[in-house]
């Protein structure tokens, strides 16, 4: 399994970013798949989460309003778009994959088993 997370930068408070991640070497529509983020110093956390089929999706207190989750089966594309961004948002965001085929979407990082190599988000205020 590949994944491949594009589209991090430098931006300003209240400006957007849209991430993608190109996923290879599964069976992309089977699995429900999550953003994460590390900021230095802490530890990974969910940012939001989206079933195997796009219907339902979940999203961290802290980005709900702001960020959207989708995903194109088609392209095998995942896709996290940030709004209002704001320097807390600062962090590594990192796409992954749910262990099990046909699960809904977690939350916790133990629930997924592969993730991309992360992309650089930076919002200065």
């Amino acid at each position: 399994v590949q994944l491949v997370e594009s589209g991090g930068g430098l931006v300003q408070a209240g400006g957007s970013l849209r991430l993608s991640c190109a996923a290879s070497g599964l069976t992309f529509s089977w699995y429900a798949m999550g953003w994460f983020r590390q900021a230095p110093g802490k530890e990974r956390e969910f940012v939001a989460a989206v079933s195997w089929d796009g219907g339902s999706t979940y999203y961290a207190d802290s980005v709900k309003g702001r960020f959207a989750i989708s995903r194109d089966n088609a392209r095998n594309t995942l896709y996290l778009q940030m709004n209002s961004l704001k320097p807390e948002d600062t962090a590594v965001y990192y796409c992954a994959t749910h262990r099990s085929p046909w699960a809904p979407p977690g939350i916790h990082s133990d629930q997924f088993g592969s993730w991309g190599q992360g992309t650089q988000v930076t919002v200065s205020s």
